[in-house]
């Protein structure tokens, strides 16, 4: 059999299917220390999904909030496309329902209320044809806590640029 056959639909089959990182949160890992991940189904639009598709997603300054005994996602930015449907008011930085199992929500309600953690997003990504976001259970660096961090980053980048230079020089 060829390497990219057809099924009966006249899909490839050597294609793998629709997967990747569609938004990562970056300074999420620069301001909090993280702990626990948990990964989320995400409550869309159609509108929604289409922009997401056209790579017009947005987390930096999202958040997760747990209200009514329910996980609510704030602050992600989902554009909306020009094109798409003109009777639904695309409101972008809408609140949307994360989707977890109820024995974590239960968790994440008593680590949150009880040690002072918070829950943050840092990715959103696709899994098969779904959008899944990952949130993690997080506890907020210190200042001196974040220039530690920088140092630590800027010793291993040095130590490997020496090791680089002693590596070619041998």
């Amino acid at each position: 059999m060829a390497k990219n056959a057809t099924n009966k639909t006249g899909k490839d089959k050597g294609k793998p299917s629709a997967g990747g990182t569609i938004a990562l949160n970056k300074r999420a890992r620069h301001d909090y220390h993280f702990e626990d991940k948990f990964e989320a189904g995400l409550a869309l639009q159609g509108w929604e999904l289409k922009s997401i598709r056209a790579g017009r997603a947005n987390i930096t300054e999202s958040y997760a909030v747990i209200r009514n005994g329910e996980m609510y996602l704030f602050g992600a930015q989902i554009t909306p496309l020009i094109s798409a449907s003109s009777h639904v008011v695309a409101e972008e930085r809408r609140t949307r329902k994360l989707l977890l199992h109820r024995h974590e929500i239960d968790n994440l309600i008593g680590r949150v209320q009880r040690e002072g953690y918070t829950v943050v997003p840092t990715a959103l990504y696709w899994k098969g044809n779904k959008v899944k976001a990952e949130v993690v259970l997080a506890k907020g660096k210190q200042s001196h806590d974040k220039r530690e961090a920088s140092k630590e980053r800027d010793w291993a980048r040095e130590k490997q640029r020496v090791l680089r230079r002693h590596n070619k020089n041998a």
